[in-house]
């Protein structure tokens, strides 16, 4: 079997090929224009496959998950300038006749590193996933499953409490400024430094900041869901990164409960290349074939 993966994102998307024991067997990275160019050129992509069995995608957001809407499959009121109410679903099936889940981004990381758990035997049956990049996002994952009945969690808009040495900063979310994405995604290092996030040394007192949300993220995580594992993923986070978040976690939680090993709690993804939307998604692809061709026996 062969199942395609498209893990869309703000800035670019890849789209790859893999095998049922999820191995890459191509890929290929293509800019986020318009979605007229960038979902015709993951079609020309994928055409070159005519053995597909399955696909899944994982899409930045907001998106419409409930499957009686009649917006499934769409992106929706996205701040990413000309996606709103973009069709991605229904325009990839207009020209693959296979069954295709349909998640977020970081859902797809998240179910990632769920296999990615279970294929090291380590099973986590409870996970948070974090992105941070062009925006902010979390995936739940709780006994194998995605959370979320109206739609997929949000948890990139939550509100957090300012920095003391950030108070000037608006915010770049133009709806609420003051939340996690407004003020800890990857662009906000553009505003506060005048240059992107991976120019800027470690020893700039803007990682401080920025670990300060990072670990009001993970706090309302932990209190919230009760995860085996927080993981962090995306362009902002690296190891210094992460040692920060554990630092600042340490301080403002303060052993309020038993989360254990802050260096096994708070990670980074255990997926190579942050490859697990990826992972995930030949996973859910998987699942979703078996799903609509199980033989049902009376």
């Amino acid at each position: 079997m062969k199942f395609g993966s498209i893990e869309a994102g703000g800035t670019k998307f890849v789209c790859a090929v893999g095998n049922e024991n999820y191995e890459i067997l191509d890929s290929v990275r293509i800019p986020t224009t318009t979605p007229d160019e960038t979902l015709s050129k993951c079609i020309e992509y994928f055409e070159k496959f005519d053995d597909l069995t399955a696909m899944s995608i994982a899409s930045f957001g907001p998106i419409e998950v409930r499957t009686d809407s009649p917006k499934y499959g769409y992106i929706t009121d996205t701040p990413k300038p000309n996606w709103s109410n973009t069709n991605f679903l229904g325009t990839m099936k207009k020209h693959f006749d296979i069954p295709i889940f349909w998640t977020t981004d970081v859902n797809g990381s998240a179910y990632g590193e769920y296999i990615t758990s279970i294929r090291n035997h380590n099973p986590l049956q409870t996970l948070v996933y974090y992105t941070f990049g062009t925006g902010v996002g979390a995936g739940i994952i709780n006994e194998g499953s995605f959370i979320g009945s109206l739609g997929h969690p949000e948890a990139g808009h939550i509100y957090l409490k300012r920095h003391p040495d950030d108070l000037d900063f608006k915010g770049l979310c133009p709806y609420h400024h003051s939340c996690l994405e407004g003020l800890a995604a990857g662009p906000t290092f553009d505003v506060r430094c005048g240059k992107k996030g991976k120019d800027v040394p470690m020893d700039d007192p803007v990682w401080d900041i920025m670990a300060y949300y990072i670990a009001q993220a993970v706090m309302q995580a932990t209190l919230f869901i009760r995860p085996q594992k927080v993981i962090l993923g995306g362009g902002v986070i690296s190891e210094p990164v992460i040692k920060k978040v554990r630092e600042q976690f340490k301080e403002m939680f303060n052993n309020y409960v038993e989360v254990g090993d802050l260096d096994y709690y708070i990670t980074m993804p255990a997926c190579e290349d942050n490859g697990s939307a990826t992972i995930g998604n030949f996973a859910l692809a998987s699942r979703q074939y078996y799903k609509e061709n199980i033989v049902k026996i009376d």
